[in-house]
């Protein structure tokens, strides 16, 4: 379990990269609609499991990963129409994103380290 956490902190660390690049480029490998998708990742997946179902906080969990992945779909649905002032807005220090991001890693190290 512990190595599934730590891949889920890696991954949803790494979305700010994928987001920045969007908002640069006007292009991403995703769609919006799989990006707003929680289930569609690893760790939504195995959120989904039995296993993952057994957390402690579990609904909670849930709830940071969904809420993280609607705003990461705005943002790349704001990059991906040029509006990249608006895109870089949501993602700046103190913004919804960042905070949704550090809860989310946040609860999971926390969850990684019992």
């Amino acid at each position: 379990m512990k190595e599934t956490i730590d891949k889920a902190i890696w991954a949803h660390s790494r979305w700010k990269t994928h987001l920045k690049q969007a908002i640069e480029t006007g292009q991403s490998h995703f769609t919006v609609a799989e990006v707003q998708n929680p289930h569609n990742c690893a760790f939504g997946q195995w959120l989904d499991s039995k296993e993952g179902q057994g957390l402690k906080d579990y609904s909670e969990i849930v709830e940071l990963h969904s809420t993280f992945h609607q705003e990461a779909s705005q943002i790349l649905s704001l990059a991906l129409a040029g509006l990249t002032r608006e895109a870089t807005a949501k993602m700046q220090l103190g913004s919804d994103f960042n905070q949704k991001t550090a809860k989310l890693v946040n609860k999971l190290a926390e969850i990684g380290q019992s």
